[in-house]
Order: C-alpha cells, then structure tokens, then sequence
C-alpha cells in the first residue's frame, strides 16, 4: 500500500512486543537485601531486612550506581515514551494508551500525557509495566505474594513525557520537530521498516537523540527484528531470562541468558546485527486497575527497553553535570557517543560469540545475534562515561570520544594507550555512526552519503615497529557499529585503536563523518558461571541440559545457519569436548537453587 500520510500509516504492520497473556502472580518471601534505607517488617521465613525492587535493577547495577551517586535519580532528564493504545476502532486509537497515575507509585512522578485530545483518556497495563520501571517510587509498597518491599524505578525524579503514537507521528515525525525530550524508548514495534521508523532514524541522526527501542520476544512470536528498535540508529533491545527455579521470588533476583525463542535475534532482513544490548525484562511492576496493586511483567522485550532507556537518562544527567562530558548529549551525534558507551561496557554473557555459532564471520559481523553487545551494565557505562572524553592520541585505557574523520585527508584517527598489566585482560571497543535520512516525509535514506568505517586493535612494540601486531578488526559492509572484544597479550603493554574508512569499498560519501568511540580494558566476565552447562537455567546441571544440549547438537549439524547454544569452549562447533565438559559438571548447583519435587 502506498504511503499517504501519517494517522493512515501509522496503523499498518503493528506489532506489539509485550506479551498479552495473563501474568500469573505467585507466592513470594522476602529475602534479605540490604539495598537502601528503609526498614521492613519481616515476613515469614525471612529475616527483617529492605528489599528494593524491581530487583532486575539491582542486577544489571543500577541500585549500585545510586548508592555510590545518590543523586542519580534522573533528575532533569526528559524522556520521551511512545505507547501504544489498547484499542483501535476504524484504525484510529481510542486513547487508552496511559499509564495508570492513580498508583502509588506515581503520586510524586512527574508525568505528562500527549494525545489529540478527541477522546477520554484510558489506562494501558502496558504503558502502566513500563512507566513504572521508568518512573515509579514507593516507600510503602506490599502484596501478598511478596511482602514490603521499597518500590523504586530507574529514574523516579525523571520527567515522563507520554506520546499516543499516532499524535506523536503526525506531530513530530511527520515535521521533524523535535521534542523536548532528551531521550525516546518505544516498547512496540513494525515488521517492516515504513516512513514512521526512518522518521525515528532522521531524528535520532538530525537532533542527536538517543532513541531505545524493543526489538521483540523471540522466534515463538514469528517476527524479525522490529522496527524502529531494528534500526540503524537506534539502540535495540533484547531481553534477559529470568532463570526457572519455580519460586518466583528467586526468579526475580537472577537472570540467565538472552534466548533466541523468547528475545528476537538477528540479522534484520539486510543482514544487520541485531539487537544491540540486552536488558532483564522480568520486574515487579504497577497494577492497572487499582492505586496499590503489584505484578510481575515477565520476560519480554517490552520491559527491558526501560531499563536500557533509564541508564542512559542516568547517563544523560551525568553529562549534564561536567561541562567536560557535555559532548556526550550534543545534538550532533551525541547519541552516537552513548551508544558506543552503552555497549563497550555491557556484559558478556556465556555464548556470546559474534555472528551465529560459526567463527568465520567474526571480523564481518560486530555482534552476537541475541545477545548484541552483552548486558546492560549501568555501572560499568557511568565508569566509561566519567573516565572523560580523550581525543586521538595518547589516552587512557578508559575512555570515550565524539568525533569526525575526513576522508579527503584519507588519515585514520589512532587512540594509543598503555595497559599495567595485561595478561588475563579484554579489550572492549565500540565505534558507531548515523547513517543519512532525508528530512522530509518519507524520510528515505540517502545511501550516497553513508559511510563504511572500520576499527582496528595494534598490539606495539615502542622499541621496533617491526613487531606490532594487528591483533583484531571489524570491518562489517552493512552494519553502521564495530565491536571488538578481545584478548590482550601478556607481552604487549601498549596498544592503538585505529579508526579508519574501509579500504577498496568505493564510497562516494560526504567528506567527513562524525562518529562516536569507547574502549575498556576489563576481566574477562563470567568465566565460571553455571549458565555454561545449566542450558535450562533451573539451577543445576542435570539430565534436561543433557537433552538441551543433544538437541542443540543434531540442530547444528542439520541447519548449519541456526543460532545454537552449547559450545561452551568457544571452538565454533558443538562436539564431544563440549560433552566432555557438561558430564564433568553434572549434579553442580546454584547459589540460587531451589530444591523441588521435579530436581
């Protein structure tokens, strides 16, 4: 069907990426987790202790990051949230798109809600879930199923700007006006990429706007990556597991790996990586029908985004507050510095290798095709930010920038930096860059002036040049993000990160383009979790990873192309080593295990 115009359109190839099927709430104990300040009354069979929620936050660091930084609250910050309505009659919304303001949890919340104003507002369970993972704040929150606990959202001193997707369309996508927002998170998404998601690309490049979007819930809904989260310039989100012990409190506090049937993998259809991080998406959040109720959201994409979405807005204020870190949210290509920041820092889960299961792509492909960069790691993201941003040349082993490359001049921008010690250490880059829209409707990209760039890692011998050794590059020809992870050598102390134009490609594009760059250098993560034989994630390594793992082998050999789990030595193939290795750990168990009738 042609594209017409904007309330027209904006109703077509919709997919929503929560899940609509009841949550089923369960019998929940308090556990002890001394996270803040308030005091509560114990409950049975725990001791007396508070317990913040939603714990999903504490896990990816954010509770962390506030202890150290009380203040980091998301004071200041403006977000931007797109929701969509419940109902539809003749294709226009009916208005029920809002969060449920009754609640407790937003009695002190600074939330407004943008509409046509045609029709009585009405309350989304949806945009409730989400607002309140953004949002939420209550000192005297209960259920039955969980007890007291402190309810307390990412960024709860935050300004909530509530868009209906349809007004925000034809406001400001369809004239490319910008909002007055300092970041966008939509939890809904298109199939197909349509004027409305390259309208979402052309503002995230032309105002510099982080724009973080869900990427949808895995092979069991059918669909690919969706749009605009499977854009190229916004930051698209999976979602992390919960593991399955059956107890729903443990359930809550522990969280697996991103899985390709229940977080949607990549490549989108033009063979981009896809998602670009992930999140846990399994939280306590606000009831929509009453001001004290509680539920649990479950594992979907819909409700990682707002996690991602609140680290950068605690990024954002961060910025704010240091005039030296003030390029970070510039207009011209700030949110490619954040980016870069979000995912050199995320965690590396077990499996994650680039590409699928196979190694030879590993230097044409940036990312893990589910798990994106890694985790979310709010901690590890304030400290890349707040090491500074350095310019090319000698810098530290910490850092970021925002920059251009020109390529009349045709010279790499090299970032050089000395490590201590480097034995048993990672190096984590990421460079990334918009590419062009157009600024009218429909917002067509302009290929002829994207750019292809590369990054590369030189091990230096400062005494004889002879002996510098490119230890790693990426160089993908579609993706607009390179991502290194790799091994340092314990006999090199000095490296370089070189940043440069693809060689032999035949661009044609403008003379220069702006780019944003972090690097870390860090442990190797995870290296002793259970999740490398645990397949099933209930908390022991048993006869059901045995059955994952077979199956997982006998896809491998029958669909070559499928994105498997299971090579826990990271040889590329799933084989008898790998065996090997799941017997020598049978019977091992979890901190978090749960003993049941069916262990």
């Amino acid at each position: 069907m042609p594209e017409s115009g904007p309330s027209h359109i904006l109703g077509l190839v919709m997919r929503r990426t929560a899940d609509d099927a009841t949550i089923v709430v369960r019998r929940l104990w308090v556990v002890g987790l001394l996270v803040g300040v308030l005091i509560c009354a114990g409950v049975a069979g725990a001791q007396e202790a508070s317990l913040l929620q939603p714990q999903g936050l504490d896990y990816v660091g954010i509770y962390a990051l506030r202890q150290i930084d009380p203040a980091l609250t998301g004071d200041g910050v403006r977000f931007g949230v797109l929701s969509r309505s419940v109902s539809y009659k003749d294709g226009e919304p009916q208005n029920d798109y809002q969060p449920n303001l009754k609640h407790a949890c937003f009695q002190t919340a600074r939330l407004r809600s943008y509409d046509k104003g045609l029709l009585a507002p009405g309350v989304s369970a949806h945009s409730t879930a989400i607002c309140s993972i953004l949002f939420g704040e209550d000192a005297a929150a209960a259920t039955p199923f969980l007890g007291s606990f402190f309810y307390q959202g990412v960024v709860p001193a935050a300004e909530g700007h509530i868009y209906e997707y349809f007004h925000f369309g034809e406001q400001y996508l369809f004239e490319q006006n910008t909002p007055a927002v300092d970041v966008i998170t939509a939890s809904f998404g298109f199939q197909f990429e349509n004027w409305w998601t390259r309208g979402v690309e052309s503002l995230a490049e032309h105002a510099g706007l982080p724009v973080v979007a869900s990427v949808g819930n895995g092979t069991n809904a059918t669909d690919p990556p969706l749009y605009p989260g499977a854009g190229s310039n916004v930051i698209g989100v999976g979602v992390v597991s919960s593991v399955k012990t059956g107890d729903p409190v443990i359930d809550l506090m522990h969280f697996a790996l991103a899985y390709p049937d229940q977080s949607t993998l990549g490549p989108t259809q033009d063979d981009r990586s896809k998602p670009d991080i992930v999140a846990p998406g399994n939280c306590v959040v606000a009831g929509a029908t009453d001001d004290r109720s509680y539920t649990t959201s479950g594992d979907w994409s819909s409700f990682a985004a707002p996690v991602v979405a609140g680290v950068v807005g605690l990024l954002v204020q961060t910025a704010r507050q240091d005039p030296s870190l003030s390029p970070a949210v510039s207009p011209d290509g700030g949110n490619c510095a954040i980016k870069a920041i979000l995912m050199s820092s995320a965690t590396k889960l077990p499996f994650w290798h680039k590409g699928r299961l196979t190694t030879e792509d590993d230097r044409e492909v940036p990312l893990d095709f589910v798990q994106g960069a890694g985790m979310i790691n709010a901690l590890g993201a304030h400290r890349i930010l707040t090491a500074g941003r350095h310019l090319p040349g000698s810098v530290p082993s910490t850092g970021w920038d925002l920059n251009e490359i020109d390529r009349a001049q045709g010279l790499p921008q090299v970032y050089r930096f000395t490590v201590d010690e480097s034995m048993g250490k990672m190096l984590t880059a990421t460079l990334a860059w918009n590419r062009h829209y157009g600024q009218t409707f429909p917002f067509e990209r302009i290929a002829a002036a994207d750019s292809d760039l590369r990054i590369e890692v030189w091990a230096i011998d400062p005494e004889d040049s002879s002996n510098d050794l490119l230890l790693d590059f990426c160089d993908s020809k579609v993706d607009n993000v390179e991502h290194l992870h790799v091994q340092m050598l314990p006999e090199y102390r000095v490296y370089e990160l070189v940043v440069s134009y693809a060689d032999g490609d035949g661009q044609i594009g403008g003379q220069s383009e702006r780019y944003g760059l972090a690097w870390t250098v860090g442990e190797r993560s995870h290296a002793n979790s259970i999740l490398w034989h645990d397949l099933n994630a209930d908390g022991v390594v048993d006869e059901a990873d045995l059955a994952i793992f077979l199956a997982n082998r006998n896809l491998g050999l029958t669909s070559p192309d499928a994105y498997l789990i299971g090579d826990v030595n990271m040889d590329g193939v799933i084989d008898g080593a790998d065996l090997e290795s799941l017997f020598a750990n049978q019977n091992r168990k979890a901190e978090w295990h749960v003993e049941t009738a069916t262990n």
